[in-house]
């Protein structure tokens, strides 16, 4: 190949990588999917562990019925071992507490958020023997814990 002395080559390098403007710009697309998607997230949090714990408050109502059965009568027996703080392993989320004192075929089961932890603005749940659910004021048979 003959170049003569007046003929300019300009030579071009590619390049390869990002501009800082290009990293900004994904960097603040994720901030912002990231401030929109946690609040659901937290709230999805909130929902999943109360759903434990109105389960759990199912399981303990047919734990005192069968215990019933077992000894004939409504006593404080039949509660032993199953108050406290809920979940048991883990981050403690609800106090279990049960009334009337003594235990009667009238009981009543009531999960207290613990001050302090993500549940603390979630309300008291309570479960009763005729299977009334409540929310703190909202009670019913259906979907009140929801």
């Amino acid at each position: 190949m003959w170049i003569d002395s007046n003929t300019t080559v300009t030579v071009f390098k590619k390049h390869s990588g990002f501009t800082l403007i290009e990293l900004m710009i994904v960097v603040a697309i994720i901030g912002i999917l990231a401030a929109i998607a946690y609040p659901s997230y937290q709230q999805y949090v909130i929902k999943s562990k109360r759903t434990d714990m109105m389960s759990e408050m199912q399981n303990i109502a047919s734990e005192i019925e069968s215990r019933k059965l077992v000894q004939g009568r409504y006593s404080n027996d039949l509660i032993t071992g199953l108050g406290g703080s809920y979940p048991q392993e883990g981050t403690a989320l609800y106090t279990i507490s049960f009334s009337p004192n003594p235990l009667t075929s009238q009981w009543t089961i009531t999960a207290k958020p613990i001050n302090g932890n993500r549940m603390k603005s979630d309300g008291t749940l309570t479960l009763n023997y005729q299977g009334l659910k409540c929310r703190d004021s909202a009670c019913g048979t259906g979907s009140e814990w929801r």
